[in-house]
C-alpha cells in the first residue's frame, strides 16, 4: 500500500495569501502546503481521504488518472471544496463513491445541489454514488475494510480512518478513550499539529505528541501544519525519532 501526503497545510495553505511571515515566504519546498488530503494506493486502486480546494492540482501534480472514491473525514470547505473537480474522472469512469457521515454528505447536497441533483440535471455535472458511514461502523473500500474513528474537532463530530496499519486523523481535539483501541498496532499514524499555541478545536505540537506517546504507532506523520509550528526543517530536527513532519508529495510504503 502506498500514501502519498497530497496536501499537509492548513486552511489557508503556506503561503498564506498577502502574508509575510517568514515560513511564508521560505524558499524551501517543504513550507509550501497545499489544503490536507492524502491518497491511498494498493494493486490499481485509488481512493483519496478529503478532497479539498487543492485537488486538481493535486492530482495533476501526483498523475492520478482514475479514482475510485473519497473518503471524507468532515464537512468543512478545506475538506470537501474540490468536489467538483471530480468532473474529468466521472466523465472517464462513471458515479464516483463517496463515503460519509450523513451530516457531511447533507451539507455537500446543499452547497453542490447540482451534482446531487436528479430533475433537469446538467449534463456537465458529476455524478457520486453515496455510501454513509453508520453507526461508527467498518466499511468496505473494493476488496479493503476501513474502520472509521470517531474523533471531535472542538464539538463537531469527525472521523478518521484505520486502512489496513495505517491511520489517519485530521482536524482532531479529542479522541473517546473507547476509540483506542482501534489504533492498537498501527504501523503508520498520521495526524494533525497545527501549530505550538493551544487551539480550540485542533491538536498543537504538545498535544499531537503527546497523542503519538499514547498510540504507541511505529511511526508518525504530523499534519494539517499551520506556517506558526515554524519552518519544517527546524521542527523536524527536534522532534522524536520515529515522528516526522508531513510534506506535500511525500510517499510512503506500507
Amino acid at each position: 500500500m502506498k500514501i502519498t501526503f497530497l496536501g499537509t497545510g492548513t486552511s489557508q495553505g503556506i503561503p498564506v495569501i498577502g502574508s509575510d511571515h517568514p515560513v511564508c515566504l521560505s524558499t524551501n519546498t517543504k513550507d509550501k502546503r497545499l489544503r490536507v488530503s492524502v491518497l491511498i494506493s494498493w494493486d490499481n486502486y485509488n481512493y483519496v481521504i478529503d478532497c479539498g480546494p487543492d485537488f486538481r492540482q493535486q492530482m495533476l501534480t501526483n498523475n492520478v488518472t482514475s479514482l475510485d472514491g473519497i473518503l471524507f473525514t468532515h464537512e468543512h470547505s478545506d475538506h470537501t471544496s474540490g468536489l467538483d473537480d471530480i468532473r474529468p474522472f466521472f466523465f472517464r469512469q462513471g458515479d464516483i463513491p463517496i463515503y460519509a457521515h450523513k451530516n457531511v454528505v447533507d451539507s455537500l447536497k446543499r452547497r453542490f445541489d447540482y451534482i446531487f441533483t436528479e430533475e433537469n440535471k446538467y449534463p456537465g455535472a458529476p455524478t457520486v454514488a453515496i455510501n454513509y458511514i453508520e453507526n461508527n461502523e467498518p466499511f468496505q473500500i473494493s476488496d479493503t475494510e476501513v474502520v472509521p474513528i470517531k474523533a471531535f474537532h472542538a464539538s463537531l463530530e469527525i472521523f478518521g480512518f484505520r486502512v489496513k496499519d495505517f491511520v489517519y486523523l485530521t482536524d482532531v481535539k479529542t479522541v473517546p478513550e473507547e476509540e483506542l483501541i482501534k489504533l492498537k498496532g498501527v504501523k503508520v499514524l498520521v495526524v494533525n499539529a497545527l501549530r505550538e499555541a493551544p487551539h480550540h478545536s485542533h491538536f498543537n505540537l504538545e498535544e499531537a505528541l503527546a497523542f503519538v506517546a499514547k498510540v504507541k504507532p511505529q511511526k508518525a506523520y504530523f499534519t494539517h501544519i499551520s506556517h506558526l509550528l515554524g519552518f519544517h526543517d527546524e521542527v523536524e530536527a527536534k522532534l522524536p525519532k520515529n515522528v516526522h513532519l508531513a510534506y506535500d508529495n511525500l510517499v510512503l510504503e506500507l
